[in-house]
């Protein structure tokens, strides 16, 4: 065997040797890749599920719902493209068992009362996480302008809402107790929490409310006789809990204005 062989030999060798580490770093690049995609989209689906499962049920209208089932159907889609060994295929199941309860209004989501910092900060945090789901959404062009403006203007009334709830529970149990001084107190804390979402309907109709409330306080301490029975107050009470779901004012509140 000449010089020449031996070199080409040697030659192919090292470029064989090249291409096969070469070949295996690639491998190694796409399998992290592939990892980082699933983790990534992993995550997607728990944060979307976790707002949908645990935000209450007085927070979440109809169409954020769907927003979020939509988000969770996309992500499982894009994990049976992935061939990962998570229960995609249960995922997308209860996915669009859940989608048809909500297009039929049979879902439940329980109501939970404010009546604890702890809790209004909970949910406060679930719905900042909405809010940047719904800003993730529009930026990559999964929903259009006119729908992400709809739903950061109600997401962002609710959040204001969170902590008005904790006033009102606070006041409903001031008035309870005939601690009526503290009660209007209260109930001026939720209005200036309300009024922070300026420029929305819902929310001047929630001062408004809020601020007749505090005059007929006022009345009843300076007169010492109570402006509204327990029934009437009993009502008026499931109104503002039942804000978000009235379907007569929905109609009349233009959320895109």
């Amino acid at each position: 065997m000449n010089t020449v062989t031996i070199v080409l030999l040697l030659l192919a060798v090292v470029v064989i040797s090249i291409i096969i580490v070469v070949f295996s770093q690639m491998r190694e690049r796409a399998r992290i890749e592939r990892a980082r995609r699933v983790t990534s989209l992993e995550d997607a689906y728990n944060r979307a599920f976790r707002i949908y499962d645990e935000l209450p049920g007085q927070y979440l209208t109809r169409d954020i719902k769907l927003l979020l089932l939509h988000r969770m159907e996309e992500v499982c889609q894009h994990l049976q493209q992935e061939r990962t060994e998570l229960p995609v295929k249960n995922w997308l199941a209860q996915v669009n068992e859940n989608k048809q309860k909500v297009l039929d209004g049979t879902d439940e989501h329980p109501k939970v009362i404010i009546d604890s910092p702890e809790k209004s900060n909970y949910i406060k945090e679930l719905l900042q996480n909405l809010f940047k789901l719904v800003e993730s959404l529009h930026k990559s062009g999964k929903i259009d302008a006119a729908t992400a403006k709809s739903n950061l203007r109600h997401v962002l009334f609710t959040i204001h809402k969170t902590h008005a709830d904790l006033f009102v529970f606070q006041a409903r149990d001031h008035v309870r107790q005939g601690q009526l001084r503290k009660a209007i107190h209260s109930y001026h804390l939720a209005a200036t929490e309300i009024g922070k979402s300026q420029g929305n309907e819902m929310a001047a109709r929630a001062v408004a409310n809020f601020k007749e409330r505090i005059r007929e306080l006022e009345q009843e301490l300076a007169s010492g006789q109570k402006t509204r029975t327990a029934e009437q107050q009993g009502r008026l009470d499931k109104e503002w809990d039942t804000f978000l779901h009235d379907d007569d004012w929905k109609k009349k509140a233009d959320y895109d204005h």
